[in-house]
């Protein structure tokens, strides 16, 4: 961690009580490094998977294991972004996303796993970078209060709990 720099965890007012659900799940220590862990681990755990497995749906309906990793790596992409937003005091805010609407439109299904792990990979080595690279001030930087994610460090845990939200469902899936 950069000297003097507290990415500790976001506190209640640094974003929606809804993100909780993913902040929570994150353990403690650096944010960051924690992020490049979970990028190391996740496509180590996800490269194993034969097409087959990666392919198969738990129900009609449900995300297969290629669609959920495509979400998490869209979902981040635009976290990387907003969060940009955010250290570069940039006061406009955002708009909403319809994230199940990407997904629809993704052709994630259309595509292997080693192509979508190299994306996921992509996207967080820049999210790593750009939160790597960010002074104390774009840390403690806070959004207007009626954005729903209002500072760096709410964005980088939500990234890291919305990973493990998501492996979770992976793994409950894929026991056996």
């Amino acid at each position: 961690m950069a000297a003097g720099i507290e990415r500790g965890r976001p506190a209640p007012d640094e974003c929606l009580p809804y993100y909780f659900q993913y902040i929570d799940l994150v353990p403690d220590g650096d944010i960051v490094e924690l992020l490049e862990r979970q990028m190391i681990e996740t496509a180590a755990y996800l490269s194993a998977f034969t097409p087959e497995q990666a392919s198969r749906r738990e129900a009609p309906g449900e995300w297969n294991v290629l669609e959920i990793l495509g979400h998490v790596a869209d979902v981040e992409r635009v976290s990387g972004y907003r969060a940009l937003r955010i250290a570069r005091a940039d006061p406009v805010m955002w708009t909403q996303v319809d994230f199940n609407g990407y997904a629809e439109a993704a052709n994630f299904r259309d595509r292997s796993l080693k192509d979508i792990l190299g994306e996921y990979a992509t996207v967080r080595a820049s999210s790593v970078a750009l939160l790597r690279g960010l002074d104390e001030a774009a840390w403690k930087r806070r959004a207007p209060a009626d954005w729903t994610l209002r500072s760096v460090r709410g964005i980088a845990y939500n990234i890291a709990g919305h990973e493990l939200h998501h492996l979770a469902d992976i793994r409950r899936q894929h026991r056996g």
